[in-house]
């Protein structure tokens, strides 16, 4: 069934061949860091800095990955349901995304207040981009073409992108 599920996934991808992303939340994968090194796919943290190895463990992480991948598989068949991450379509190098989400990390309040956004958890991207102005959509989205997050429907995905300045939500059935 996990290879029928990746293949509507791919199927669901305007450029299959466009790199796929994704931003991890290790605070909900578990032993993330083992398992990025075993799928041997790129992946950094997006915390600035030197960080202690406890925290590495709750970090969040941009990974790169193949759609057809093992770790994509996995992605689906572990993670769906359990909040892992969100999926990223984008044509932009790893170094900008990695940037580009980093930034992403501190909000501010009213009162001058850093705050920290965790943009990554399905719960929290879904809820937050239909709120969003067109320009704040620009901002958020940035080189990203698309996000997928999980939906609250069992093996199901949102994929939200942007057409003119307007967000569009899509559910995609996995099964």
């Amino acid at each position: 069934m996990k290879q029928e599920q990746v293949q509507v996934f791919q199927r669901s991808l305007v450029d299959p061949h466009q790199p796929l992303y994704a931003v991890l939340d290790g605070a909900s994968v578990p032993n993330v860091l083992a398992r990025l090194t075993a799928a041997a796919v790129p992946h950094v943290c997006l915390l600035p800095g030197e960080i202690d190895d406890e925290l590495a463990q709750v970090a969040p992480y941009l990974v790169q990955f193949a759609p057809d991948s093992a770790f994509m598989a996995q992605f689906i068949d572990e993670g769906l349901g359990k909040h892992w991450g969100i999926l990223i379509v984008s044509a932009a190098h790893f170094r900008s995304l990695r940037i580009h989400f980093r930034n992403l990390l501190t909000v501010w309040e009213f009162s001058g207040q850093p705050r920290y956004f965790r943009y990554y958890d399905p719960r929290v991207l879904r809820v937050y981009l239909p709120t969003c102005t067109a320009a704040e959509l620009r901002d958020f989205f940035g080189p990203a073409t698309a996000f997928y997050a999980e939906d609250d429907a069992p093996l199901t995905l949102q994929r939200l992108f942007v057409n003119e300045d307007n967000l569009i939500q899509q559910r995609l059935k996995l099964a």
